[in-house]
């Protein structure tokens, strides 16, 4: 795969998870706790597909490292949300296990970028 579509195709990954947590937290229940985490959830998995645009818009190696970076924050902070959700009662785990499962191959994935960046 050329560098270029894989950035295409992460750029559309990051993107269609996005989408999804936005249907997520529209079906949450309206109690405080689901609304509370819901709305973290909610801002940390938009912000990856966001910080990851920004890197196509990095001036050096340093600061697409740092914004990768960032990406990869944003992905292990859904990841904590998305376990509260499930522990605390408010989505079954047979729900989010999709999205727990990309939520995985998007850490790997940026994890994969920053190794490979600062080596």
């Amino acid at each position: 795969m050329k560098k270029e579509e894989g950035r295409n195709d992460l750029r559309r990954r990051t993107t269609t998870f996005a989408l999804r947590v936005i249907r997520l937290f529209s079906a949450l229940p309206k109690t405080a706790p689901a609304q509370i985490l819901g709305k973290q959830v909610l801002r940390s998995a938009t912000s990856v597909g966001a910080n990851y645009r920004e890197t196509y818009r990095s001036r050096s190696k340093a600061e697409f490292i740092a914004k990768a970076g960032d990406c990869l924050r944003e992905i292990e902070e859904t990841a904590y949300w998305f376990e509260l959700l499930v522990e605390g009662g408010i989505v079954p785990a047979a729900k989010l296990a999709p999205l727990r499962h990309e939520t995985d191959e998007l850490i790997a994935i940026f994890v994969t970028i920053v190794k490979r960046s600062k080596g």
